[in-house]
């Protein structure tokens, strides 16, 4: 017995609907980073985001300014013929307007993610676990360098307005800005290993803060009763427990500068163990970090 046709209503029909391969440029895993680095730097500072996000980051950015912009009116209208402070000094004498800016913003880029789970999203596109890392922790270190960075280039302008010899401010603001750099890079590895262990930003801003501050008043407290007692070794390798002691040695050691605390590395020795000490902690923070994220990411 012959099956009747189909209905012409009922018939499948396919439909062209006009999905083609995407034939353009493909950028790429390098523009990926840049992208992402580009959007962490801007958000070290709240830029492209609400209002209130901007403004604890540009008020610890001004704090930072009003002491070089300070010295620099003293400077210029009172021949005083010499730099009023060290440009290797500053850091250290901010050090709490630093602790804070770091303590906010390392969680603002790394905990944030691991909070909302969006990890996942990041590694959907051409990007590999490690280059996303490297890319949070560079933005970080550029926050933070443009943060005890400028404060410098204010000192160095003033101080060739008053009349200071541009040769020699040169070289000592070259040596202060390799300084901000080296303590970008280690407060950033430092203070990301913290904030990833936590995606409560509250607690990872606590710790950052308790660590940096305790570290610095333990160490200073250290290096001042070795060095009345006559240990100047003790008191000189102390300094390898905080960031911003352990920079200011590489300081002593790299450009010569004049120590911010009481003791600076003991020899030419002890400038190679800050140097070597330094590369070893950011070797081992990243090591740590990159760790994390690929437990987290194996979830």
């Amino acid at each position: 017995m012959a099956i009747p046709p189909e209905p012409e209503a009922r018939r499948s029909v396919i439909h062209d609907i006009g999905y083609r391969k995407y034939d353009g440029i493909r950028l790429g895993e390098g523009y990926t980073w840049r992208t992402l680095y580009d959007l962490g730097l801007r958000h070290c500072y709240g830029l492209g985001r609400a209002a209130k996000y901007k403004v604890l980051p540009m008020l610890m950015l001004a704090i930072m300014l009003i002491p070089a912009l300070i010295i620099v009116g003293v400077q210029v209208i009172v021949d005083l013929g010499e730099q009023v402070l060290p440009y290797s000094r500053y850091s250290v004498i901010m050090l709490m307007v630093i602790s804070i800016f770091v303590a906010v913003q390392a969680p603002a880029l790394i905990s944030r993610d691991l909070r909302y789970r969006v990890l996942t999203l990041y590694l959907a596109r051409p990007l590999r676990l490690d280059t996303y890392v490297y890319a949070r922790v560079a933005a970080l270190a550029s926050g933070l360098f443009i943060l005890t960075g400028l404060p410098l280039l204010v000192l160095y302008v003033g101080s060739l307005l008053s009349g200071l010899s541009p040769g020699s401010e040169t070289v000592d603001v070259l040596g202060g800005l390799g300084g901000a750099a080296i303590l970008s890079v280690v407060l950033a590895c430092g203070s990301a290993v913290v904030a990833a262990t936590t995606t409560r930003r509250g607690f990872a801003i606590a710790a950052i803060i308790t660590a940096l501050v305790m570290s610095y008043t333990i160490v200073a407290t250290v290096q001042g009763i070795a060095d009345e007692q006559g240990n100047t070794d003790v008191a000189g390798y102390a300094g390898l427990f905080s960031p911003f002691t352990l920079v200011d040695g590489i300081q002593v050691a790299l450009f010569d500068t004049e120590a911010s605390t009481s003791a600076g590395p003991p020899g030419a020795v002890g400038g190679l163990v800050f140097i070597a000490f330094a590369i070893v902690l950011v070797v081992g923070c990243m090591l740590v970090l990159l760790r994390r994220y690929r437990k987290l990411a194996g979830r």
